[in-house]
């Protein structure tokens, strides 16, 4: 039976992307939706960008852009690297494509243009890096900044009390626009946890697989979830964005 499957935050682990692809046992069949944030960290990010254009002629892929890519895709297309993003794991990135070809930086930087901001199902579930603060959904937002960085709508989910029921005046405006939310960016390791957390119907994919933490996918019909070693162990010598 064909799946969905979500896959969060992967900052240049290439190679724990390969282990929950195994774990998962994932085949063409399978839809896979990349909630962002494919760069920086590991060393390397510019191999996960090639995979994941393999994987895009294998099978049906929806690739969310986060704000990490879009440093990246800045620098590709002028060449100017911005110091908070080198600083934040973006040094990485620029050592993996010392090899790179011209022609190769140029395939990448298209295939992160055309990346979408947030994906909405036939099922009414939003899949975004990280947020939006519209009452009227991301579709309205004003900003577009705030799909790739703003917290709030995690924070609001998490500090609502379960007793609050959807049809409740109470209950967030933002929260009740879709069946649920799908979301990376803020990582779960920031709340102890190293697994998928779930706010009210917001779903939390990033488990720290750029610090001490794993990677995962999830199946959205059965939440069943597979994870990586801690990526930190896969790149022994690195220290991914794990910097004082």
């Amino acid at each position: 039976m064909k799946r969905t499957l979500v896959i969060g935050d992967i900052h240049g682990g290439l190679k724990a992307l390969y282990q929950v692809f195994e774990k998962a046992k994932v085949i063409p069949e399978d839809k896979l939706i990349f909630l962002g944030d494919y760069v920086d960290g590991w060393s390397e990010s510019s191999g996960v960008i090639d995979y994941m254009i393999e994987l895009s002629n294998t099978n049906e892929c929806i690739f969310i852009k986060g704000n990490h890519d879009v440093w990246c895709e800045e620098w590709l297309r002028t060449g100017l690297a911005d110091k908070t993003w080198l600083f934040h794991g973006g040094q990485e990135t620029v050592n993996s494509y010392t090899t790179a070809t011209a022609e190769q930086k140029m395939q990448h930087l298209n295939f992160l243009e055309q990346m979408p901001f947030y994906h909405i199902d036939e099922l009414n579930r939003l899949f975004i890096h990280a947020g939006f603060t519209s009452m009227h959904g991301p579709q309205k937002e004003f900003h577009n900044s705030n799909f790739s960085w703003d917290r709030t709508l995690w924070e609001t989910a998490l500090a609502m009390d379960k007793r609050i029921k959807k049809d409740s005046i109470l209950f967030p405006k933002r929260l009740k626009l879709f069946s649920e939310i799908y979301i990376g960016h803020t990582p779960t390791l920031y709340y102890n946890a190293d697994t998928p957390m779930q706010g009210c119907n917001v779903w939390n994919l990033d488990t720290g697989a750029a610090f001490t933490g794993k990677l995962s996918i999830m199946d959205i019909d059965t939440k069943q979830f597979w994870q990586s070693e801690v990526v930190q162990k896969l790149y022994p010598g690195e220290t991914g964005r794990n910097k004082n």
